[in-house]
């Protein structure tokens, strides 16, 4: 693998999100991800869709018929068509697939806009980018900034990743919130507090929830609009210059000029006589 990242980098960061995922904060809050994704994608039911996650899969419930994985190494690939390539330079062909899905990958790579980048230039006109992120602005984050298994990694927030894809003409079309809890308020134990911070936040979608989850699409080009012509005679427009100065109405109105000056100059010349 010839890029910045080598697969042993690639592998490090992967594990290191790993071991998040599998502890039990990580396992409710991919619970409440699959949730807050559901009716994005439950309407999508053919075609291709690729998926980069750090942890469990999210798509493998959906009805999209063929989800292709990526993985770094051939060492984490659970699936036997598992695509291994640098995330910066998919070994896909341009617009491809129907789903693209990143899922905290942008917040452990140094090149995140190219492999932002790239997931825009596979993904078709009709399909739809998914990025989920931690949102810097989550009232987790702000009331202990540190978390384990999660040092080090940088924190995009909505408003920078809609800038990075109206670069790559891909505009924002919801965002949504999820994973909320506060641990001022509700400790561990109060499952009930917690659900109902949940319920409410996402009804309400307050953009403070631990999570976000983007959908993008790629712009439409505008139809070319038709130009108004004012005052155009279509029968003279086929016309030159020259020509329509030459019309039949303009040389039968010098001939009749010149017959009025010949009878003038004739009635001279008589009276002379």
């Amino acid at each position: 693998m010839s890029n910045s990242h080598t697969a042993d980098s690639l592998t490090q960061r992967l594990e290191h999100g790993q071991r998040f995922w599998a502890s039990e904060a990580g396992k409710a809050l991919i619970d409440v991800q699959r949730a807050c994704l559901g009716p994005v994608i439950e309407g999508r039911s053919g075609g291709h869709a690729l998926e980069m996650t750090m942890g469990p899969s999210l798509l493998g419930l959906s009805a999209v018929p063929h989800v292709i994985e990526w993985v770094p190494t051939l060492t984490h690939a659970e699936q036997s068509s598992s695509l291994i390539c640098p995330p910066s330079e998919l070994a896909l062909p341009d617009a491809c697939l129907d789903i693209s899905l990143i899922h905290h990958w942008l917040e452990h790579l140094p090149d995140a806009e190219q492999t932002l980048q790239e997931a825009a230039r596979v993904t078709a006109d009709h399909g739809i980018l998914i990025i989920l992120g931690f949102n810097p602005l989550s009232i987790n984050h702000l009331a202990r900034r540190l978390s384990p298994g999660r040092q080090g990694a940088r924190r995009h927030s909505p408003s920078q990743l809609r800038e990075w894809l109206a670069f790559v003409d891909f505009t924002v079309e919801r965002v949504d919130y999820c994973g909320f809890h506060c641990p001022i308020f509700c400790s561990s134990q109060k499952a009930r507090c917690r659900e109902s911070w949940e319920t409410w936040g996402r009804r309400l979608n307050v953009p403070l929830g631990e999570s976000y989850i983007i959908q993008a699409k790629r712009k439409q080009p505008q139809a070319p609009a038709e130009r108004v012509k004012f005052g155009v005679n279509p029968t003279a427009a086929t016309h030159s210059l020259g020509v329509a100065r030459g019309s039949s109405r303009s040389a039968t109105y010098r001939a009749q000029q010149c017959s009025v000056h010949q009878t003038s100059a004739d009635h001279n010349e008589e009276s002379k006589r």
